[in-house]
C-alpha cells in the first residue's frame, strides 16, 4: 500500500485529471518513498485511483442516504433513484485519469514529459550499463546525474499552481519547495536497475565516478519562450550555449515572474505535449586524480612547457610532455594540467632532489596503481630519456596540492651561476661576497619576461653568497634566495632594472654563462626511498 493521507486526495485528483503519470502525482504529495518510484506504473495508478474513488464512494453513498431520508420525511410518492455519481467514478482509460492512455498507448505526462514513464525503466538501465561498460573505467561505485530539459521546470510550475488554490481552500499546507524533483524520483527508479545491470556495483549519492544521463525534448523553445519576453534580463546568448534557456535561466525568470502574470501566457495546468522526452547519449566521467613528484632537468635546451612563438614550436620537446606521456596513457586520462612549484629557464639546469611537480589527470579511466606500479612507472619515464630524471611519484589528494604552491614564493631556492667578468679578478676580490647576508634587491620586472607579466617593481632577498674562482675573468656564483628571485638580472643587472648588481658590486660589467638550480626548499610531495 502506497502510505499516502487524507490531505492527497484532492491533488491525486486533480493531477491524474490533468495528465500527470503516476509517479509525478507521488512527487506532488511529497512522497519521499523510494520503493514507491520503483512499482510498476500501472500498479501505482490503479492504487491511485482506488484511493480517491473510495473516498468519492463514501460521499456518493452519503449523498444517497441524505436524499432518501429526506424523501421519507416529506411522505412524498417514491420516485425513480437519482442517477448515482459512481458513472463519475468508474476509471477511464482513455484521457480521464491522464496515465491509462487509449488504444495508441499511454499518454505523455504533462509534467515529466515521460521521463518518469517508459524512460525509468530495465531498458534505460540496460543503455546506461552498456555505456558505462564499453568506456572501461575503473571504479567501485557510481553516482547518477540527470540533466533534464528546462521547460520541465515551466510545466511543474503550472501544475503546482493547478493544486495550489484548492489546497488554500482546504488549509492544506505543502510548499512547492518539499515538492520531489524529477531527477530524485528517476534516480530512485533505476538505482537499483543499473546496479542490478552491472553486476551489483554500488549506485551512491556520492561518488568518484559519474554517469550523466541527459533528456531533451523539440518544444523546450516553444514552453520557455513566453518567459523571455516577460524577464528579457534573465536570458543572455553564451557562446557555449545553444539555447538561452538554460535550466538555471528558467529558474530565475520563474522565481521574478508573479502567478498572475505567468497564468496569463502559461495554461494552467499545462498542455499536453506531442512528444515524449529524447534521451541522449550517455556520457561518463571519473574526478581527477593527482599525480606528484620531483624532476630534475639536465638539458640546456629543454623548456619546462610547450614552447610556441606565433603558432610556431621552438623546440621539439618540453619537461611537461616527457613526463606526462607515460603517466597519461597509464592512467588513461583524457587530458592533463601540468604545475610546479616555480619553473626554470629553457637554458637552466635543476639538479639537486629536483623541483617538486603535480599533474591533474582529467577524466582518468584507471585510478587505482600499487606502490610498486607507480616505482615501474617512474622508471619508464626514466629510461624514455636523459634530458629528465623523476623521483617521488605518486598519487597525491587535491588538497596536498597547496602544499607545493607554497615554494613559489614563501620558501627559499639555491642556484649556481657560472659569471663572466669584463675586468681580471683575483680571489681577494671576491672575499666579500662570502659576508653578504640577506641583501634586498629590488627587481622590475624584466625585460624578457615583460610580454607576459606585469610591470613592477619586486623585492627580494638573497639570503646567502658565496664565489669560487675559476679563471680571471670567470667565477662560480652560489646563492641561497628567496623564491621568485631573477638570478640573471641580478648577475646583469638588466640596464639597472635590478638594484643592486653583481656589476654595481664588483664594479665591472659582468654576464651569466650558465645557472643551475641546486635545490628547491620545498618539503613537498614525501619522499619515497629508491
Amino acid at each position: 500500500m502506497l502510505p499516502l493521507k487524507e490531505k492527497d486526495k484532492p491533488i491525486i485528483r486533480k493531477l491524474l485529471a490533468a495528465g500527470c503519470c503516476a509517479r509525478c502525482v507521488l512527487r506532488f504529495c511529497c512522497l519521499s518513498v523510494h520503493s514507491a518510484y520503483r512499482r510498476p506504473q500501472q500498479e501505482t495508478l490503479r492504487e491511485l485511483q482506488e484511493f480517491i474513488r473510495d473516498a468519492e464512494d463514501t460521499t456518493s453513498q452519503a449523498e444517497d442516504n441524505k436524499s432518501h431520508d429526506a424523501a421519507a420525511a416529506a411522505t412524498v410518492e417514491p420516485c425513480e433513484d437519482p442517477p448515482s455519481k459512481r458513472a463519475k467514478l468508474e476509471p477511464d482509460t482513455g484521457e480521464a485519469e491522464g496515465d491509462a492512455g487509449d488504444a495508441a498507448g499511454p499518454r505523455v505526462c504533462v509534467a515529466c514529459l515521460g521521463v518518469l514513464q517508459e524512460l525509468s525503466g530495465a531498458s534505460q538501465a540496460k543503455k546506461i550499463a552498456e555505456a558505462v561498460k564499453a568506456e572501461t573505467y575503473e571504479f567501485d561505485s557510481l553516482v547518477l546525474s540527470v540533466s533534464l530539459p528546462a521547460q520541465l521546470c515551466v510545466r511543474e510550475h503550472s501544475c503546482w499552481l493547478h493544486v495550489k488554490k484548492e489546497l488554500r481552500e482546504k488549509s492544506i499546507a505543502v510548499d512547492k519547495d518539499d515538492l520531489i524533483q524529477v531527477k530524485e524520483a528517476f534516480k530512485w527508479v533505476m538505482q537499483d536497475l543499473v546496479a542490478k545491470e552491472l553486476g551489483g556495483v554500488a549506485v551512491v549519492t556520492k561518488s568518484f565516478f559519474e554517469v550523466g544521463v541527459e533528456f531533451s525534448h523539440p518544444e523546450t523553445e516553444a514552453d520557455c519562450h513566453f518567459l523571455a519576453s516577460v524577464c528579457p534580463d534573465c536570458f543572455h546568448p553564451t557562446k557555449n550555449k545553444q539555447s538561452v534557456f538554460t535550466r538555471m535561466a528558467v529558474v530565475k525568470a520563474l522565481e521574478k515572474i508573479s502567478e498572475d502574470k505567468f497564468l496569463k501566457h502559461y495554461p494552467s495546468p499545462p498542455g499536453a505535449p506531442s512528444s515524449c522526452c529524447i534521451s541522449q547519449d550517455v556520457q561518463c566521467l571519473h574526478v581527477s586524480v593527482f599525480v606528484a613528484g620531483r624532476y630534475n632537468k639536465f638539458c640546456r635546451s629543454l623548456p619546462q612547457t610547450p614552447w610556441l612563438i606565433n603558432g610556431e614550436r621552438m623546440m621539439e620537446s618540453s619537461v611537461e610532455e616527457l613526463i606526462a606521456a607515460n603517466i597519461l596513457s597509464s592512467f588513461r586520462a583524457d587530458g592533463f594540467n601540468f604545475s610546479s612549484s616555480g619553473r626554470e629557464d629553457v637554458d637552466v639546469r635543476t639538479l639537486g632532489d629536483g623541483r617538486p611537480f603535480a599533474m591533474e589527470l582529467l577524466n582518468p579511466h584507471r585510478t587505482k596503481f600499487s606502490r610498486a606500479e607507480m616505482k615501474q612507472l617512474q622508471q619508464t619515464i626514466n629510461e624514455s630519456t636523459d634530458k629528465i630524471r623523476v623521483r617521488d611519484l605518486q598519487v597525491v589528494t587535491r588538497e596536498a596540492m597547496s602544499r607545493m604552491k607554497e615554494g613559489e614564493e614563501e620558501k627559499t631556492k639555491s642556484y649556481t651561476a657560472l659569471v663572466w667578468t669584463q675586468k681580471a679578478l683575483q680571489m681577494e676580490d671576491l672575499a666579500f661576497i662570502d659576508d653578504i647576508k640577506d641583501l634586498t634587491l629590488d627587481q622590475k620586472t624584466p625585460l624578457r619576461v615583460l610580454h607576459r607579466r606585469a610591470l613592477a617593481v619586486r623585492q627580494r632577498v638573497v639570503h646567502s653568497m658565496s664565489a669560487r674562482l675559476l679563471d680571471t675573468h670567470h667565477f662560480y656564483l652560489s646563492l641561497k634566495t628567496q623564491a621568485g628571485t631573477y638570478i640573471k638580472e641580478f648577475v646583469h643587472g638588466d640596464f639597472g632594472r635590478t638594484k643592486p648588481n653583481m656589476c654595481e658590486l664588483l664594479k665591472t660589467d659582468t654576464d651569466i654563462l650558465e645557472l643551475d638550480v641546486e635545490s628547491v626548499d620545498v618539503d613537498w610531495p614525501p619522499s619515497i626511498p629508491e
